[in-house]
């Protein structure tokens, strides 16, 4: 971190934090594959806002790759915002960079507390009271992003269906030259499935353990917006049930801590449309199918560098693989 850095964030800010004063505890957090995260105090008044800086890496524009579902961080923060205004529990958006500001593409939030690490979710004790509470929280807040009224993004979002993305992950798993015969399945089950998809909200796209802030009193905030488009609204649903995501608690479809029949009501209390558990597991096998195929990239990229990480990733393709048995041939969710 330069001097230019931080006097230049606090420039900035000044726009947004009427009686802003200093800036405190600038520190940058580990964690965040694709982005930087900076934690900060803004001394505002004399009173403490604790804020985060989320940016691009040494703030460079992002760079969006051929075949990138990720949105541009400027296309984040209005998601954010116009989900928070319809009642979304996110964080709210203070300021987004300007290139004149000097310090990169990125967006100031409101910094909240909670936990995002399954680990401590599905097994420490400061979660016991609320676990079981969970999952129907998590359908109301899924409920309420897909209620957002899209007309004001549809201009700054990809519109991105089933069929589509089905159709990104068995290009890339061309790519990859290396068969799995469960996938092959997979696919083939998939196509008509979801050739048949056609309804249109806003999805936040990666709605799972670590994008989802919890506290002992619940969930807090919806985190990491990246891939947030416009698509079926059940692919939410089934991306926070697939098994991947349960950490080992198979019996609790919703993220290893809940029951899919009260994410469901939480869903519809919230004033979602009544889901068919049979459309749930389409979008379930395609979550897992979908996991399996990015686990098969990290292999990939082991042959290329030789990391240990994406070894341990890439070996769980075939979790995968069992995970579409049971789904496709013994019916299970």
């Amino acid at each position: 971190m330069t001097p230019d850095f931080a006097g230049n964030l606090k420039n900035a800010l000044e726009k947004a934090l009427s009686g802003l004063s200093t800036l405190e505890k600038l520190n940058r957090l580990s964690g965040g594959a694709s982005q930087e995260t900076w934690a900060f105090d803004a001394i505002v008044n004399g009173e403490r806002l604790p804020l985060i800086l989320r940016r691009s890496p040494g703030g460079a524009p992002r760079v969006i790759g051929e075949g990138s579902a990720a949105v541009a961080l400027a296309t984040e923060a209005l998601a954010i915002e116009a989900a928070r205004k319809t009642g979304v529990k996110a964080p709210r958006v203070h300021y987004v960079l300007k290139p004149e500001d000097g310090v990169g593409e990125g967006y100031v939030m409101q910094r909240m507390v909670g936990e995002t690490i399954a680990r401590k979710i599905l097994r420490d004790a400061e979660f016991d009271a609320v676990r079981t509470d969970l999952a129907r929280q998590c359908g109301e807040v899924l409920a309420r992003i897909h209620q957002v009224d899209v007309a004001s993004l549809k201009d700054h979002l990809p519109v991105v269906d089933g069929a589509a993305q089905l159709r990104q992950y068995r290009d890339r798993y061309d790519s990859y030259d290396y068969p799995h015969p469960m996938f092959e399945l997979a696919f083939k089950w998939l196509e008509p499935r979801l050739a048949a998809s056609r309804q249109r909200t806003l999805v936040h796209g990666d709605f799972r353990h670590g994008n989802i802030l919890i506290s002992p009193e619940g969930v807090e905030a919806a985190l990491d917006w990246e891939l947030v488009h416009i698509g079926d609204p059940l692919e939410d649903i089934g991306w926070i049930c697939t098994n991947s995501w349960r950490f080992g608690q198979r019996d609790k479809v919703v993220g290893g801590f809940g029951d899919l029949k009260d994410l469901l009501a939480g869903y519809e209390a919230a004033g979602g449309a009544k889901l068919a558990i049979d459309d749930v597991r389409t979008w379930i096998v395609y979550g897992s199918l979908k996991w399996g195929v990015m686990c098969m990239g990290m292999y990939q990229g082991f042959r290329m560098d030789g990391s240990v990480e994406r070894a341990a990733i890439g070996r769980r393709s075939s979790e995968t693989e069992i995970d579409l048995v049971n789904l496709i041939i013994r019916g299970e969710i």
